[in-house]
């Protein structure tokens, strides 16, 4: 019962904090220094490049996440998410999609890092650890790179090949080429969860975001 609370606890905060977080992207450059990226043209969910959490032989449904690192509702979602893609494992793909909003200090630096350890086969590694530590450098004022460094060298990263990924043109570029699907699809906010093709409501719990998956798999 208290872990069902928590988890419900978790998802109401997801919504308030999306509502206050979501804003609409502009041309204009971020206070906060993350790259402001235009819409792609040809704006897809999902890439050969993109990241999955899950990768079933004979996947029947596709969930897609855009989310911030430095975002307290992507936070929240993190051990639904965590949940049902062990759940789901066998029949869902779980897709990670980055999108630094403009208005957290550390989320492109964040980003950055975990695509940095991805290029090292520690993406999942990395996304798991900053999302368990948010709480610790979350909304800070001051760049957490040196942070995110320390994180990196934990996992057992080359930290040569580290510091030059995350200072790669190729690197900022992976990044702003989800932001760029993100906001030809409509994605105004995090996290934005896309189904299938089509985007979502955020669910307001874990058993709602479960019925969603499975009213699906049922089609």
């Amino acid at each position: 019962m208290k872990k069902h609370f928590l988890v419900a606890a978790a998802v109401l905060a997801v919504l308030l904090v999306a509502f206050g977080v979501a804003l609409a992207y502009s041309t204009d450059s971020s206070p906060s220094g993350t790259a402001v990226a235009e819409p792609a043209a040809d704006a897809k969910p999902v890439r050969a490049s993109s990241h999955r959490l899950t990768d079933p032989e004979r996947s029947e449904l596709t969930v897609v996440e855009f989310l911030d690192f430095e975002c307290e509702g992507c936070g929240a979602m993190y051990p639904v998410v965590e949940r049902l893609r062990e759940e789901y494992k066998d029949r869902v793909t779980f897709v990670a999609r980055y999108f630094p909003m403009p208005g957290h200090r550390n989320s492109q630096t964040a980003a950055l890092a975990v695509e940095a350890a991805a290029q090292q086969g520690k993406f999942e590694q990395m996304y798991a650890k900053l999302f368990d530590t948010q709480a610790q450098w979350g909304e800070a004022q001051e760049s957490k790179a040196a942070t995110f460094r320390g994180y990196a060298k934990e996992l057992g990263l080359d930290m040569g090949k580290f510091d030059s990924a995350v200072k790669s043109p190729r690197t900022d570029e992976r990044v702003r080429t989800d932001q760029r699907d993100g906001l030809g699809l409509g994605v105004q906010g995090t996290p934005t969860f896309v189904m299938d093709g089509a985007t979502i409501p955020t669910p307001g719990s874990y058993d709602e975001f479960r019925d969603l998956i499975e009213t699906r798999l049922a089609r």
